[in-house]
This record gives C-alpha cells, sequence and structure tokens, in this order.
C-alpha cells in the first residue's frame, strides 16, 4: 500500500481550507502564477508585434509556467524526503492540500443559496457575481440558480476532480503544473481581441489537461446524484468548452433541471443552447440539492483517492 497523500490532502483542505488568516499574510499559491502570466503578458502580448509573435510567446509563456509551477512541487518533494525520511508524504498532503478547493467552492455557494432563501434576491446577485464571469445586475432567481449551479458543476471539475487527477498521477509536481495551466486559461484563455492569439496555447493546454478529468467528474456527479446519464451523453456537447459540458450536463440531469442557455457578458447577451431538458424555474432549493451532490460527489473522490492508495 503507497501513502495515502490525496486522500489527506482532501481531508485537510475539507477541514482547514485555506484560512482567511494566512491568505490575509502571504496570498494564495496560485497568485504567483497570476504574477508570473501578467509580466509575461505585459511584455510580450504588443499588438504591434502581429498575431504569430503574439501565439509563439503564448507557448512561450506556458512552458515557463508549467516548468515553474512543477519545477516548484519537484523541488518540494525532493526536500521533503530528505527532511522527514518516511514521513515525507504527510508534507506532501500537506503542500497539496491548498491546489485544491473543496471547501473554497462550497463556501462560495452557500451564501447564495441563504440569500436566495432568505428572499434578498440583490444579495444573492453579488454572492453569484464572485464566482461567475456573467453580467449577474439584472439576474432573475432562476438566472442565479443557474449561474451558481453551473459554475459548482464545473468547479468541481477544474478545483477538485482535476488536481486530484494529476496529484494521482504526477504528484505535487503534477498538481501545481495543472493549476498553473489553469490559472492561465482563466486569465489569459479568452476569445477576445486582446487575449485570441496570446491567450492561444494556454487555453488549448487546459483543454486537454481537462480531457480525462472532466469526463470522470461527470460520471462521479452522476453517481452521487443517482441519476443524470442520459443527459450527461446527450448535451455535454452543447458547451462551447470541449470539457466544461460534461459536470454541467451531468449536474442538470442530476437535478431535473436545466442549465446555461442565453447569458449576458459584457452587456451583450449570448444565445447559447440549453443543457437538460427540466425544469426552467430553478430555485434556492436546486442549489441546495446541487449542494448535497456535491458534498456526496467529494466523498466519491476520498474514497477513490484511498482504493488508489491502496492498489498502487
Amino acid at each position: 500500500m503507497a501513502e495515502p497523500v490525496a486522500l489527506l490532502a482532501l481531508v485537510i483542505d475539507a477541514a482547514i481550507g485555506w484560512p482567511p488568516a494566512l491568505y490575509n499574510v502571504v496570498g494564495h499559491p496560485v497568485g504567483a502564477f497570476a504574477k508570473l502570466i501578467e509580466g509575461c503578458e505585459g511584455r510580450w502580448n504588443n499588438h504591434a508585434r502581429g498575431e504569430p509573435f503574439r501565439r509563439i510567446a503564448g507557448v512561450i509563456t506556458v512552458v515557463i509556467l508549467v516548468a515553474f509551477a512543477g519545477g516548484i512541487g519537484f523541488l518540494i518533494e525532493y526536500a521533503l524526503a530528505l527532511w522527514l525520511g518516511q514521513w515525507a508524504w504527510i508534507g506532501v498532503a500537506l503542500c497539496a492540500a491548498p491546489g485544491l478547493a473543496q471547501r473554497s467552492l462550497h463556501d462560495h455557494v452557500l451564501p447564495v443559496m441563504r440569500a436566495l432563501m432568505a428572499g434578498d434576491l440583490a444579495e444573492a446577485r453579488v454572492f453569484v457575481g464572485m464566482i461567475v464571469g456573467r453580467d449577474t445586475a439584472a439576474l432573475s432567481e432562476s438566472g442565479v440558480t443557474r449561474a451558481t449551479i453551473e459554475s459548482l458543476a464545473e468547479s468541481f471539475c477544474d478545483g477538485v476532480a482535476a488536481p486530484l487527477f494529476w496529484l494521482l498521477w504526477l504528484g505535487l509536481p503534477g498538481l501545481w503544473a495543472y493549476k498553473a495551466i489553469n490559472t492561465a486559461d482563466s486569465l489569459i484563455g479568452h476569445r477576445e481581441e486582446r487575449w485570441r492569439a496570446f491567450g492561444w496555447a494556454a487555453a488549448r493546454t487546459d483543454d486537454m489537461a481537462n480531457l480525462i478529468p472532466a469526463r470522470l467528474s461527470a460520471m462521479v456527479i452522476c453517481l452521487a446524484g443517482m441519476g443524470g446519464w442520459r443527459m450527461m451523453i446527450r448535451d455535454a456537447g452543447k458547451h462551447a468548452s470541449p470539457n466544461a459540458g460534461w459536470p454541467e450536463a451531468a449536474m442538470a440531469g442530476a437535478i431535473g433541471i436545466r442549465l446555461a442557455g442565453p447569458i449576458a457578458y459584457d452587456g451583450i447577451v449570448h444565445d447559447k443552447p440549453w443543457i437538460g431538458d427540466g425544469r426552467a424555474d430553478a430555485s434556492a432549493d436546486d442549489i441546495r440539492r446541487a449542494l448535497a451532490i456535491y458534498r456526496r460527489a467529494c466523498l466519491i473522490l476520498w474514497i477513490m483517492a484511498g482504493g488508489a492508495a491502496w492498489v498502487l
């Protein structure tokens, strides 16, 4: 039996997350990735140099970022092995826990549900605006609910399942390399003119890194929700992303609601297709159900992480 590094990391994250007091003092590790990305973007994403140059510069940025994040992870594992010997795995788990987002995601979704249950739509819009990129000022209760559940489902992959997958596969270097890639995609992997060429490599690398985890996370959601398989298979491809549609379609099917549909960004409405064929009038109770599925899905990942340690 191998050391249960991933399982302990999940337990630590669920128990304490990344405490606000610690965040206020040192920030979060992904902040270092963000600064590196912003530095490269400021130096190389010069539109006067043409699209080919910016695309190559974006590739170089991703290579530097992955080498930096993976290299730091490798050095930490190596140093812990020298310092702690057979107990190094505990230190690795402690260093891996900040790369997981079980508690953070749950704690960001819960206030939206509570605000809606209290009848305070204005406050719910503020809270959901902290976790989604779309316009939220005019969202109805159903719109707030759908946005929240979509973010919960997609972030279950990006924030929990995918980092865990790469931790199990490549250890601490794999987890932090994935977090660096995912951070780059969030910051520069956009289709707007400013980012399209420079952020191309970040977006495509993130797509590849999430290819397996997205589908695994969708299956875990279906298991946790005791349903959603048909909708997952039917509607996963309706999303613009090759990966995000999988967990979203699984959650839509498990709860029995419709997600996505027309969405406004920066005042422009995008007529996106609906995912799922259930109710469109989603409510706070659906967020409660989604959170219950999310918690069970995380528990399934705990079992899988423990099983991986036992097998390996």
